[in-house]
């Protein structure tokens, strides 16, 4: 065990007497020691009912013979970090929570770790630190919050706020109404209730195999998940006895098993980033490319909330990962046959599934030929951008507009607010990406504005920053390289015409060559928007987008 290097030998008196004075008995000094790596906070609506399943894992793992040791990350909300300065410490956290994890399991020699998690940058994080120090590892995904509901009306985070505002704005409801929907529309402790990037993730980690069978899909406050919680602790001590680690399971194959089921469920666009993260993180081959190869391939089985009505507790019920793996795998489309943390082969795990079919499609019945997300590539974003297909109404697939340019998210949302966007407009949020903004901010409340005031199919939006899970109508995200580094989209001027091509996965400016060269020559050097902290040294180092935003 790596903990024999704190424990063992008349050397290690100081330690075993410190390990003591936290309560380790001295019966327990020589059992595997199990890190519990938890986000939990007040904070933090995902992440609010993490207590009592800190007490399940432990439990757990005392059960099975190990002993727990409980420590924490940091955890950024970004429903509440939206629209603001806040948004741009988001997607930093993640290089942070991995930092954070590295730093405890190795100062500490921890043989396993099981990592509780949730929302949206912290799952990924965590996994980053995983594949880094690879050691047994297991993760629990603290789960959906139920959905929301007011006057009979099924309510979301989205469609229960965010695109409220929009409306209101519009005239569509009243201020009463307004207040009822903001109330009623999150009910519970659990992530946001829709196929937003933090159920995403949850569900790929599951796909992955780093978690146990309906971890993703269980809500945060049902009896199931405290068994799954408990039933992750007793395995992460079979992990560490058996020293099976995050690179046994995480693979080439495994990482596209993942991007597979993205693109048939019609996931978050900033699952992009984080795939391509944890490649980094694990030397795995996996590029942008891969992502391209398969989203011309892939059919869309699952519709979700937002772009759809029903939300994970239906997905819960119609058998979750384990069904949606089991109708692509008797499809055969390429999904590789994986050991997963809990010992069992995703065969194993989907030779009996449940399927629900009017949930999830049959293969060769799906909602879509096209899959949930895509890569486009043009003179606008040659290094690629990225776009959720599942939120984008097909009769919107060639969409040709004109660009309203905008620095900044505030100066766009500020347009939108004062009615100044009109049907046919494409507005150009840029010097918003990894190192412009910095943080790369997501965009949900732009989109959801958009949407809200009945412009989703006549409007389009195109950034160097990223959306939210939550995001639906023509957003085009993540394109690159971002205008910080002197890109493209930054040389667009208002009244240019861009084409928009989802069929051809093309996205183009429509100015000529000799016009956008001028435009370069004249372009002036940009400046960093930050002079100080953690946000300065991470615009210093991070990376394009189509590398995943890593740092280093």
């Amino acid at each position: 065990m790596r903990s024999d290097r704190i424990k063992k030998g008349i050397a290690r008196t100081p330690h075993r007497g410190l390990l003591m004075a936290t309560g380790v008995s001295k019966k327990n000094i020589n059992a595997p020691y199990i890190g519990i790596a938890s986000s939990f906070t007040d904070l933090v609506p995902g992440h609010v009912g993490m207590r009592d399943l800190e007490r399940q894992i432990e439990k757990g793992i005392h059960s099975a013979g190990g002993q727990a040791f409980i420590f924490g990350v940091p955890a950024v909300c970004d429903g509440i970090s939206m629209g603001h300065s806040g948004m741009r410490y988001s997607l930093p956290s993640r290089d942070l929570i991995a930092d954070c994890v590295e730093t405890m399991a190795e100062a500490h020699q921890l043989d396993g770790l099981v990592l509780l998690s949730n929302c949206d940058k912290i799952t990924p994080g965590m996994l980053i630190a995983a594949l880094r120090i690879n050691i047994p590892t297991i993760v629990v995904t603290a789960g959906p919050m139920l959905d929301g509901e007011s006057k009979c009306e099924k309510l979301t985070m989205i469609k229960g706020s965010f695109e409220a505002v929009g409306k209101f704005r519009n005239g569509i409801i009243d201020e009463e109404r307004l207040l009822e929907l903001e109330e009623e529309s999150c009910p519970s402790a659990g992530s946001c209730q829709g196929m937003y990037t933090a159920n995403t993730m949850a569900c790929l980690t599951e796909v992955m195999g780093m978690s146990l069978p309906f971890c993703a899909t269980s809500s945060a406050v049902s009896s199931k998940k405290r068994r799954i919680a408990f039933e992750s602790g007793m395995q992460s001590v079979y992990l560490a006895q058996n020293n099976i680690c995050p690179k046994d399971i995480i693979d080439r194959d495994t990482l596209r098993n993942a991007i597979i089921a993205d693109l048939a469920m019609g996931g978050s666009t900033n699952s992009f980033l984080h795939i391509l993260a944890l490649a980094n993180a694990g030397n795995i081959n996996v590029t942008l490319d891969d992502f391209e190869q398969l989203s011309h391939e892939i059919h869309q089985i699952v519709k979700l909330d937002p772009s759809a009505e029903p939300t994970m507790t239906d997905f819960h019920k119609a058998g979750g990962v384990p069904a949606l793996l089991k109708a692509l795998t008797d499809a055969n489309v390429g999904i590789a046959d994986k050991l997963t943390a809990s010992g069992l082969k995703l065969s194993e795990i989907t030779a009996n599934a449940y399927i629900n079919n009017s949930l999830i499609h049959p293969y060769d019945e799906p909602f879509t030929t096209k899959p949930g997300l895509g890569i486009l590539y043009g003179n606008l974003a040659p290094d690629g951008c990225v776009t959720k297909i599942s939120g984008i109404d097909e009769s919107c697939y060639e969409f040709e507009g004109v660009a309203r340019t905008f620095d900044s998210e505030e100066d766009a949302m500020n347009a939108l607010e004062e009615d100044k966007i009109k049907a046919g407009d494409i507005l150009i949020i840029r010097y918003e990406g990894p190192k412009g903004g910095p943080g790369m901010r997501e965009m949900l409340a732009p989109t959801s504005l958009l949407v809200g005031k009945g412009l989703g199919t006549s409007c389009a939006l195109i950034t160097d920053g990223r959306f939210s899970g939550g995001t639906r109508g023509i957003c085009i995200g993540h394109v690159c390289p971002e205008a910080a580094n002197g890109g493209p989209i930054a040389l667009i001027q208002n009244g240019d015409k861009i084409k928009i091509d989802i069929n051809s996965r093309k996205i183009d400016l429509l100015v000529s060559d000799e016009e956008l060269e001028k435009r370069r020559e004249a372009l002036k050097p940009f400046e960093l928007r930050c002079n100080s902290g953690y946000l300065l040294k991470y615009a210093k180092n991070v990376k394009d987008a189509s590398c995943g935003a890593i740092v280093g």
